[in-house]
């Protein structure tokens, strides 16, 4: 949709909900909110904590700007809520969205179309912890929640004792839990928007690794745009971003995480509704291509629709 046909309509923010990503999301809502009214839209903001189709249907909204992150807002379930009531938004739809959010499938379709990523391996809730930690040999390993982000629950262990109290601390999050290989290397992340890829993002942690802590604590991690690459490798990273964009079916913004070792790249995950604070990666990648916040969030909204 055209911004002059957009500005007739009524947008709803969607923001906050009910995932340990809830207060990630509502600076998110709240910075688009704000960008949407700066450009004139007629914006308004839905908390999905509780009775969003009620509040959608009473607020007689139009399009919906996605801004909720983690379960019940990246994993298909709200797109699929706004696909029954008919009503546009942004960013990828209900099955982009379900795969992305699962990091074990994401993980197997990635590879299928020949982009590396870690081994690794799935605990389940049928998993003898005990069992798998005595078998597990390749360590250190990354252990993650398969459907949460925002790095929470992540963390790495390197030996058998701490791979099972990493199990489950993760097992809080999800019972479903990734054990991946462990990738010594640079952490870089491509925004795509509309299947281009914008400038690629180095991610410096002070403690070496990016948790939740280092992503949101002021000053324990810095951030390098664009990325200190060689032509080659930058080139190739940003495509093997558009190829996961184009495998996983996203549309709109999203983002994709990768470890460098040397001249190798992995593929870690696919973010479909990225973080949308001013200080946020995708937005620091659009805004060294010269495009201002505002202009960023216009053109995630012009790219709402409804699956085909």
């Amino acid at each position: 949709m055209k911004p002059e046909e957009l500005k007739k309509k009524s947008i709803a923010v969607i923001l906050g909900g009910d995932s340990a990503e809830r207060e990630v999301s509502l600076r998110s809502g709240a910075a688009v909110l704000a960008a949407l009214e700066q450009k004139g839209y007629k914006a308004f903001s839905i908390d999905s904590a509780e009775d969003v189709a009620q509040q959608l249907l009473l607020s007689g909204a139009e399009v919906a700007f996605l801004a909720v992150h983690g379960r019940h807002g990246e994993d298909g379930t709200i797109q699929g809520l706004l696909e029954m009531l008919q009503i546009p938004y942004t960013g990828s739809g209900v099955l982009a969205s379900a795969v992305a959010m699962d990091k074990d499938v994401a993980k197997t379709i990635v590879k299928a179309v020949g982009v590396v990523t870690p081994h690794a391996r799935v605990v389940n809730h049928e998993t003898d912890i005990t069992t798998f930690c005595d078998t597990h040999i390749n360590y250190p390993c990354v252990v993650k929640p398969v459907r949460e982000g925002s790095t929470l629950g992540i963390s790495v262990a390197r030996d058998a004792t701490e791979l099972q109290k990493a199990i489950v601390a993760a097992r809080k999050y999800d019972p479903k839990v990734l054990v991946e290989d462990f990738i010594s290397g640079r952490e870089v992340t491509v925004g795509v928007i509309d299947g281009d890829p914008l400038p690629i993002v180095e991610v410096v942690p002070s403690s070496g690794f990016y948790d939740y802590a280092a992503k949101y604590t002021p000053g324990q991690t810095e951030y390098h745009v664009p990325a200190s690459l060689d032509e080659k490798q930058y080139i190739a990273v940003q495509a093997a971003a558009q190829k996961v964009y184009s495998a996983i079916g996203c549309r709109g913004a999203v983002r994709v995480d990768f470890m460098l070792r040397g001249d190798e790249y992995f593929f870690l995950e696919v973010n479909t509704i990225p973080g949308m604070t001013e200080t946020s990666l995708l937005p620091k990648a659009a805004a060294h291509k010269g495009m201002e916040f505002a202009e960023l969030v216009e053109q995630i909204l012009c790219g709402a629709t409804l699956d085909q």
